[in-house]
């Protein structure tokens, strides 16, 4: 079994390019019926003055591997994750 707290340090990369994605900064849970739906990563800054981060959710289905040190994940390239925004999010079909 693993710990929330000990996902939340290891590192998340992406295996399609590579990059490291950064660390979960969150969990989205179904307390219903007891299952993680998805990782949320810190995105990109927008803004200049007033800045906000975005959020990047991974769903639990893209998720290829949880290793000791590192998650790896399936996700597009991080500078076309808004034109693939919508398959990030998760229908009702889904669940």
């Amino acid at each position: 079994m693993i710990k929330i707290s000990d996902l939340r340090n290891r590192d998340v990369v992406n295996i399609l390019d590579g990059k490291k994605l950064g660390n979960i900064i969150d969990i989205d849970l179904d307390l219903d019926n007891g299952r993680v739906l998805a990782l949320v990563l810190p995105g990109r800054v927008k803004g200049f003055l007033f800045t906000k981060r975005e959020e990047v959710v991974v769903p639990w289905q893209k998720i290829v591997r949880i290793g000791r040190d590192v998650i790896l994940v399936e996700v597009p390239i991080v500078n076309e994750m808004d034109d693939y925004r919508s398959d990030y999010l998760l229908d009702e079909d889904d669940l």
